[in-house]
């Protein structure tokens, strides 16, 4: 798998296969320990503060209140012409504390070339916006949080300055309500290390 254009897709491989593993242990018990090689940049994964600033709190770092069983905003943009999602799309969103998950529709070429072609992005405006209602997360569901031409970064340098983790290369945000699904993503603890993917996933309350 590969998401952002350019990185290389993860490396998997045995390091002990079952017929190997079959001479270390009782008849007729085996085991398999596999191997992986990836960038933190794959997938659907997380950035914390460090991939941004060097002096940023990295994955180890980050508080699972800012992860872990979050109240999600849905911000509807998808359908519409224009690629950026700006203030006008959050203004009147009560999304302090939230994670806000920006669905844009940029899933809809998810695993094909087209993926990052004139993909959606948040505005440097509207990142602003959301730092200063201090949201705890934000996840798009594009290649990048960013307009890829800008290489300011401006989305990712103002909310990971204020330590607002970010998610990206989001899928499936069309299945979920504006509001009352709860939303988690967490990666594992690694010290000085900025993104790793993340199973992310929303749970969604039933009708009574």
């Amino acid at each position: 798998m590969t998401t952002y254009p350019g990185l290389p897709g993860p490396e998997i491989s045995p390091h002990l296969t079952r017929l190997e593993s079959r001479v270390k242990y009782s008849p007729g018990t085996e085991f398999t320990i596999d191997r992986i090689s990836m960038v933190g940049n794959t997938g659907t994964y997380l950035d914390s503060p460090y991939h941004r600033f060097a002096d940023g709190s990295d994955l180890a770092d980050l508080p699972l209140t800012s992860l872990v069983d979050l109240p999600a905003v849905v911000v509807r943009t998808s359908g519409t012409e224009s690629r950026a999602v700006d203030v006008g799309a959050l203004a009147g969103l009560d999304v302090t504390d939230h994670a806000v998950l920006l669905h844009t529709g940029g899933d809809e070429h998810w695993g094909s070339p087209k993926y990052a072609d004139n993909a959606p992005y948040l505005t440097e405006a509207g990142a602003r916006w959301l730092v200063e209602r201090r949201v705890r997360l934000v996840g798009i569901d594009s290649v990048n949080i960013d307009n890829v031409e800008d290489g300011k970064r401006p989305a990712h340098t103002l909310l990971l300055a204020a330590a607002i983790p970010v998610v990206e290369h989001l899928t499936g945000l069309g299945q979920l309500p504006p509001t009352s699904a709860r939303f988690t993503a967490a990666p594992p603890r690694v010290a000085s290390f900025g993104t790793f993917p993340v199973r992310a996933y929303a749970t969604v309350p039933t009708a009574s």
